[in-house]
């Protein structure tokens, strides 16, 4: 999604107040307006976000967002699919990367690269961890939880290959039973990240705790 491509946190983009009298360019608005649902989401302890929250927040009647999405939920949608071209495209191997090599550090590499994302943006670490999605349409749910899915998918692949190369009876049980743990463990991340109004950084003793998963 590259209304939000550019940002490295929401709240270092969204203007105390929008100039009304300038008129926005072809998509900027679209873009002010993801950025704004962005920084709203933010916000330690906020409640659920209303359409006529974020209008206010933009200076902007409801009419004119529904302008550009045609529903709240097509808003928090994109910001999904912020977060999967994010985490995905920054896991995507360099090209002189040799397939199935280092299956154990690519795999921590991946839950590093997911936790990090959060920190630098707490209102997509609340999409993830699905405090923001209660009451939403359940579409959104099913969206967050194919994401994680796929992350789990991919953690397993390296962990496999890491395990047949340690010799191991079972790299396919193997792998399938850390890479669970994984992402159990980086779920639990966000959600305290998140109902710690962001204090609890998820990156906390990171490196010590995939040591334990992982040796």
């Amino acid at each position: 999604m590259s209304d939000l491509s550019d940002a490295a946190g929401a709240r270092d983009l969204i203007p105390p107040a929008l100039d009304a009298r300038k008129r926005p360019r072809p998509g900027e608005r679209k873009a002010q307006i993801l950025q704004a649902l962005a920084a709203m989401l933010e916000q330690p302890g906020s409640e659920r976000v209303t359409t006529a929250a974020l209008a206010a927040r933009l200076s902007i009647s409801e009419a004119a967002l529904y302008r550009h999405f045609v529903s709240k939920a097509q808003m928090l949608e994109a910001l999904i699919e912020f977060i999967e071209t994010s985490v995905f495209t920054a896991l995507e191997p360099p090209a002189d990367h040799a397939a199935g090599s280092d299956g154990d550090a690519q795999a921590r590499r991946a839950l590093a690269v997911l936790l990090q994302f959060a920190e630098r943006h707490p209102g997509m670490a609340r999409l993830m961890a699905g405090d923001a999605l209660a009451h939403e349409d359940e579409r959104l749910n099913a969206r967050m939880n194919a994401f994680f899915e796929r992350l789990e998918g991919h953690v397993r692949q390296h962990l496999r290959a890491a395990a047949q190369e340690a010799g191991s009876a079972s790299p396919t049980a193997d792998a399938q039973v850390q890479a669970s743990a994984l992402c159990a463990f980086a779920l639990g991340r966000l959600q305290r990240f998140a109902r710690s109004s962001f204090q609890r950084a998820p990156t906390e003793h990171l490196e010590a705790v995939l040591a334990l998963v992982l040796r």
